[in-house]
């Protein structure tokens, strides 16, 4: 009896280890680098709303339980087989998911950081694929670079742009990053893009409607006079 209030008492006393959510830094260095991490964010969060997939956005991934300060921001990131919901940040020990994609939006202030520390980092962890997207073209002449596990689990370049992950592929479109599916070539629209697809469609539609109803009138109006002429119309 007397062991257990010591225990008790002993375990009273442990602190409780903080994960913190937030260190206050701003998402990006440029409102351009924001950009590419939002649209990516929403383009990948749409075409996986059917999945059991969770994407987050720079929200700290922590990696080593008991020590708060091992954690990195992935600017989007992509863990299968998870609950789908609203997560503060992501702890791989209580998951026990790693992700399977993650994107950097890096700049020649980050590359050492990006190319380096978190390109080894993420191989350890065992993430699937990591990609880097270089909006200014900076340090990566052609923006965009990916590179995949194999089978010894090291990274190697993806030479296609394809992600096996996604089964998407993916391209440097400017200052962002647009995906095409691999089944069929179709391209990730954004909701902005679908919204404006579909006012585009209602108002062909609409358009259709009072083309029709013209051409009803129109027939309309000419059997009338022919029926003037006395001229019987077959019914």
């Amino acid at each position: 009896m007397v062991a257990i209030t010591e225990e008790r008492s002993l375990s009273s006393t442990t602190p409780e280890i903080i994960y913190p959510s937030s260190d206050g830094e701003p998402l990006a260095e440029t409102q351009q680098h924001a950009s590419a991490i939002l649209n990516t964010f929403g383009l990948l969060r749409l075409y996986l709303q059917n999945q059991q997939a969770v994407v987050f956005a720079d929200q700290f991934l922590y990696y080593i339980e008991g020590n708060p300060k091992a954690r990195v921001a992935p600017d989007v990131m992509v863990v299968f087989d998870i609950n789908k919901k609203l997560y503060d940040n992501y702890k791989i020990w209580e998951w026990k998911q790693n992700p399977a994609m993650i994107i950097e939006v890096t700049s020649a202030g980050t590359k050492d950081t990006d190319f380096n520390f978190k390109k080894m980092l993420y191989e350890q962890l065992g993430v699937t694929e990591y990609w880097l997207f270089d909006p200014y073209g900076e340090w990566i002449t052609e923006q965009l670079r990916g590179y995949r596990l194999n089978a010894a689990e090291i990274y190697e370049p993806i030479t296609d742009h394809c992600s096996q992950v996604l089964q998407l592929r993916l391209e440097a479109d400017e200052y962002l990053i647009s995906f095409y599916r691999l089944d069929n070539g179709e391209k990730l629209r954004t909701l902005e893009e679908l919204e404006l697809a579909i006012q585009a469609a209602e108002q062909r539609a609409e358009q259709e409607s009072q083309r029709a109803e013209q051409e009803s009138q129109r027939a309309n109006r000419l059997a009338e006079k022919l029926r003037q002429l006395g001229v019987e119309l077959d019914e």
